[in-house]
């Protein structure tokens, strides 16, 4: 017997029964989680959706586990420094990582990246997901989703689309749009989503698809005009608006999702404890609302489930940036 077991211990290897002991210790380890602040790094400028998003996913953490949770903004490098950072912590449960679909697009656009994901990290659970509002600069003569898809057939490569960045979810649901409309505008990547959605107000560029809490009080103001979402089914923030998909590419889907992920080898216990809290949190009514309230609806998935998503996300996305030859300095 090793040195300095309690004597519960030896007498129980006496018993044969180690295998009880160390489960025992295992668990008391995930009820006794968290015992110190808890990191939760968030690759992305502050004020933007992750950012706020894990703000808010951190203090009810910290209400249900009493606990601090802290939110560590670490942009750069479209995620890729933050989530390097949160990589190499130490796999204990005390750093989290807000991750979004960027993530998942990022494994085919940036392969050769300081990790990987889904094998440097391990799923912990979704936060929620946000639809796209697909709009265009007034002086677009298409009031309709079939109607813009024959303009820029007309013309192709005439008309621009703007997005925040290569290899953001605006960036991505333009591209898809395009292979799925058999179209050809111009990506205009922006330095952020704020310029972005300037020059599309400004008429610079035609199209853009963007956040639809930022972008649906800009449409209702007559400022741009909005041809459809982006999700499977209509958004209670634009309940007139139709999706793309039912607008005229059936079987289109593009939105902003969020997620909790730790560095690979975090106890199971803890990230099933972790999982669990952010299921609670979900299921309040009062988070529901406010989410609703944002054009944002939860998502609930086990970790399982959550790591087959992820996976599922990164073969669709590998498939648009082969197609569309995106390369991360565009």
């Amino acid at each position: 017997m090793k040195p300095g077991l309690s004597a519960f211990a030896r007498r129980c290897a006496e018993a044969g029964v180690v295998g009880v002991v160390l489960l025992h210790g295992a668990s008391a380890g995930a009820q006794t989680y968290p015992a110190k602040t808890v990191r939760v790094v968030v690759p992305f400028a502050a004020g933007g959706p992750a950012d706020l998003y894990a703000r808010f996913v951190a203090q009810r953490l910290q209400e249900a586990t009493g606990q601090s949770f802290i939110v560590d903004d670490r942009p750069g490098a479209g995620s890729i420094i933050g989530t390097d950072l949160a990589a190499k912590a130490p796999a204990d449960g005390y750093t989290l990582l807000m991750m979004s679909n960027t993530h998942t697009v990022n494994e085919s656009l940036v392969p050769k990246k300081p990790f990987t994901l889904m094998k440097d990290f391990a799923a912990v659970a979704p936060v929620n997901y946000s639809d796209l509002l697909m709009v265009v600069h007034p002086s677009v003569p298409a009031k309709s989703v079939r109607e813009f898809i024959q303009v820029a057939k007309s013309k192709p490569r005439a008309m621009n689309y703007a997005s925040s960045g290569t290899g953001t979810p605006y960036h991505m649901a333009g591209e898809l749009f395009k292979a799925m409309a058999a179209i050809d505008v111009v990506h205009v990547p922006h330095k952020g989503s704020s310029e972005a959605r300037t020059s599309v107000v400004s008429g610079q560029v035609e199209m853009m698809t963007d956040a639809i809490t930022t972008m649906a009080p800009i449409a209702k103001a007559g400022r741009v005009r909005a041809l459809a979402t982006t999700g499977r089914k209509r958004s209670d923030v634009m309940s007139g608006t139709p999706t793309v998909a039912e607008a005229g590419v059936p079987g289109y889907e593009a939105v902003i999702w969020l997620g909790i992920m730790a560095p690979a080898g975090t106890p199971k216990p803890i990230v099933d404890r972790l999982n669990a809290e952010m299921t609670r949190i979900a299921a309040r009514p009062d988070v529901r609302r406010n989410w609703q309230d944002q054009g944002a609806v939860p998502m609930v998935m086990s970790p399982a489930e959550f790591e087959r998503y992820m996976n599922d996300d990164i073969a669709k996305w590998a498939k648009i940036v082969k197609l569309s030859g995106a390369r991360p300095d565009q």
